[in-house]
């Protein structure tokens, strides 16, 4: 990296000016200026921001002190998405966003919310119940629900899987008296001694298999009360897992419901207990088939309420919080390229994740969407967010179409932001050409989840050599200079890297991809060199 002497002498000086003396009769050794730690936003002229998760930007000590000093920006990974916020009977959950809304605040860091409607990473079994009117069956499928049969260290048709580390921290006995019991005379009652932070599964008990039907819908539900406030207990399933998000858990008694879709004719519902220390009183489990009464009525209107709700539960909540959203996220297929997704064309349409809305609004999804969004938070920049723009000319002008279809609506669209999932041998002509389309339609350009991958054979595992770190480092310096070059100031929303370190990227699989700025030490790969001297370009 060439430094101007001028520069140098600068920043020894600040050095020099900052010192304080140490009264020991010896000079003290400067410590010598650290050239190489530029932020990126120190010489950026618009936003330069990184995708987050809640461990890499509050727990990680190494990626949350990079995210702090190198970034003003930061989109959350996860956390605001559907499934993250939305629980799986329809409630809303914002306790983990807020925590890191409050952080990125006090830091004074930017958010760009993601995302507002996307088909995955969704509460598609609840949505699909409310659509086809579905309710619980009267047949319980759960044996011994409320803990009855058994002595007072064990359950008949329950199994403890793990009791704490070592096995034995924990304690399941039978719970007893009105205090601890919700019907009956029995309850389950669990000690756990120790938080385990992230590993529910520390403290485990299973229920026997149970039969159902693969692919038919269920509700599971259970009661629960805490001895202390901030319990956590989370479901999940067995052999081939799901998982319930966590549930926050009070002293008064509670029923949690989860719907699923069966994915094995034989199913332990299981209790995870890990997370936060305290004593909990679990009774009244049951798995309950949901069944519809009647053929579906009204889908459309059923689905616009649905959006609109959590549209506006979601951005409302958020409201003067952050600085954008993506509305809309990939809404357009891979097959046939530029097709507006539907059950047919999107993978998986009915596992427990996926709800593709445009299955049911069609083409009035964007304006709806749109129009949903503006009403909660006026003066959010709004965004159409889709990945492969660089790659498929398709795709980029049937959204671009697309948005001028919806705006002529009405609809409020702000800009487009272009995911950029892209390797070391993604063609530059297209990068190029993508751009000057993008900017052609006057709105804001946002470079929305930059990585590069190195791995162009998608092998096991890769040594990552010189050779492919230069190689990187100079496509990192293309994508951020043709987007210099190629997008208007005024329609420079920014440029937001998909993560951190490189072992917190989806791409890392092990080793398989490093496509970040740092290694995951936290040291700067050459990378970070060639984003900063693009930013310094001047264009």
């Amino acid at each position: 990296m060439k430094i101007n002497t001028w520069k140098l002498i600068l920043v020894l000086a600040v050095v020099s000016a900052c010192k304080k003396e140490v009264d020991n009769g010896t000079t003290p050794t400067p410590t010598p200026p650290v050239l190489e730690s530029v932020p990126l936003k120190s010489v950026a002229t618009f936003p330069i921001a990184v995708a987050g998760s809640n461990g890499a930007f509050l727990t990680n000590p190494t990626s949350s002190e990079l995210l702090k000093r190198d970034f003003n920006g930061i989109t959350f990974e996860n956390e605001m998405k559907n499934s993250a916020l939305v629980t799986s009977s329809g409630g809303y959950n914002f306790a983990t966003a807020d925590a890191m809304v409050a952080a990125a605040q006090a830091a004074n860091i930017q958010i760009h919310g993601h995302v507002l409607a996307w088909h995955s990473q969704a509460q598609g079994t609840y949505y699909r119940s409310i659509l086809n009117a579905a309710r619980p069956s009267g047949v319980n499928l759960v044996p011994n629900p409320g803990f009855e049969t058994g002595d007072a260290n064990s359950f008949v048709n329950f199994t403890v899987l793990n009791s704490g580390n070592p096995a034995g921290t924990a304690t399941i006995t039978a719970g007893s008296g009105a205090a601890e019991v919700r019907s009956g005379s029995r309850s389950m009652k669990v000690v756990n001694p120790t938080a385990y932070t992230t590993e529910q599964w520390r403290v485990q008990v299973a229920t026997d298999p149970i039969p159902l039907t693969v692919g038919k819908q269920y509700q599971v539900s259970y009661w629960v009360k805490a001895a202390t406030a901030n319990g956590s207990i989370r479901l999940s399933t067995q052999p081939t897992p799901l998982y319930q998000g966590d549930q926050t858990i009070g002293t008064a008694w509670q029923q949690v419901t989860w719907l699923i879709t069966a994915n094995e004719a034989q199913t332990r519902i299981v209790f995870d207990m890990g997370r936060n220390s305290n004593t909990y009183f679990i009774d009244d489990v049951s798995v309950n088939e949901l069944v519809t009464s009647g053929s579906p009525t009204n889908n459309y209107t059923k689905v616009d309420s649905l959006l609109k709700t959590t549209i506006q539960q979601i951005a409302g909540h958020f409201k003067g919080k952050v600085r954008g959203w993506d509305v809309i996220n990939e809404m357009f297929a891979d097959g046939p390229a530029g097709a507006i997704r539907n059950n047919t064309n999107t993978a998986n349409a009915t596992a427990n994740d996926i709800f593709v809305w445009s299955e049911y609004l069609g083409r009035d999804f964007g304006v709806k969407a749109f129009t949903y969004a503006a009403q909660a938070d006026p003066t959010a920049k709004l965004f159409i967010n889709d990945y492969n723009l660089e790659f498929s000319t398709a795709k980029l002008d049937s959204l671009i179409a697309y948005v001028a279809e919806i705006r002529g609506k009405g609809a409020k669209v702000d800009g487009i932001g272009t995911q950029m999932h892209v390797s070391i041998n993604t063609s530059k002509d297209q990068i190029d050409a993508h751009f000057k389309k993008l900017a052609a339609t006057g709105l804001l350009v946002h470079v929305s989840e930059l990585d590069i991958g190195v791995n162009t054979n998608n092998a096991a595992s890769l040594v990552f050599t010189e050779a492919l770190e230069n190689t990187q480092a100079e496509m990192y310096s293309y994508i951020v200079t043709s987007y210099m070059r190629n997008v208007p100031k005024a329609q420079r929303y920014g440029i937001t890297i998909w993560g951190l370190l490189d072992n917190q990227s989806w791409r890392y699989r092990n080793g398989a991809d490093y496509p970040l700025l740092y290694t995951p030490a936290g040291t700067k790969k050459k990378a970070y060199d060639a984003v900063l001297n693009a930013l310094r370009s001047g264009l």
